[in-house]
């Protein structure tokens, strides 16, 4: 019974990081570019009681044994990068990646971060940044008297200015892929940096070599769906409250075993 009461609130603890987890994608539902996450778990180590096979006459073996879990865990939190939708913005510096691949953006210390949040505004020196002011890669320079700016499916910006009737080429956004997306860290911001899990990054073009291409005007929306998460809240809920019905029947047999003798 005291191992039961153990094994129910490993329940209740996996279950706990499942809604916060769940929590988390909800609250992000209309963050740009957002990808879910999931939580995956797995069961600890069994008690054998009985070895599967041990014999149990001269002639014959026990087929199954007796083998009592004891409990589960929480084996990983991973973000699911699937394509979320595209939304129709009408805003020249806002473009969406449709496909695989990742924006390069230089961070304040000089370290390179990755996002697929194309939500690019200028800066007061006309140069692209993200919202919170940091240089989008490679660096490209919007002139103050750019009549229009131009982000094609390859990346290549480019703007038409007074006096002339063809556009001129700035530079070209270069797209970067991961062999695990899933390993990349997470570091908010619609960021995210490179790991030993994620793989090095590789650079390419976007709409070449499998790196996706890219929707002026527009801007990814969060892959989260409400009522998957809705109903994978509810799912989590009840779990945790089948594990602590399991504290509590666990409870009330001790409690009957004491009670014995009076």
């Amino acid at each position: 019974m005291i191992r039961a009461l153990y094994t129910a609130a490993t329940g209740m603890s996996a279950q706990e990081t499942n809604i916060d987890v769940i929590a988390n994608n909800l609250a992000n539902v209309n963050t740009t570019s957002f990808k879910k996450s999931r939580a995956d778990f797995q069961d600890l180590m069994y008690q054998y009681i009985l070895d599967p096979g041990a014999p149990s006459s001269s002639s014959s073996n026990n087929p199954s044994g007796i083998q009592v879990g004891l409990g589960v865990k929480t084996a990983a939190v991973q973000k699911v990068f699937a394509q979320g939708d595209l939304t129709s913005t009408s805003n020249q510096l806002d473009v969406a990646i449709e496909g695989d691949g990742f924006f390069q953006v230089t961070l304040p210390d000089g370290s390179t971060a990755f996002t697929r949040s194309g939500a690019f505004q200028l800066d007061q020196n006309g140069q692209m940044v993200t919202s919170d002011g940091y240089i989008v890669a490679p660096g490209i320079t919007i002139p103050n008297d750019a009549l229009s700016v131009t982000i094609g499916q390859d990346g290549t910006v480019s703007v038409l200015q007074p006096g002339n009737t063809t556009p001129s080429s700035l530079g070209e956004l270069t797209g970067v892929r991961f062999p695990n997306n899933a390993g990349l860290r997470a570091i908010g911001r619609n960021l995210y940096q490179e790991t030993v899990s994620s793989g090095s990054p590789q650079a390419g073009r976007f709409s070449e070599n499998g790196v996706g291409r890219l929707n002026q005007g527009f801007l990814e929306s969060s892959n989260v769906s409400v009522v998957e998460q809705v109903v994978s809240m509810i799912t989590a809920q009840r779990a945790y409250e089948a594990s602590s019905k399991g504290i509590s029947a666990a409870d009330e047999m001790i409690s009957s075993s004491i009670n014995l003798k009076r």
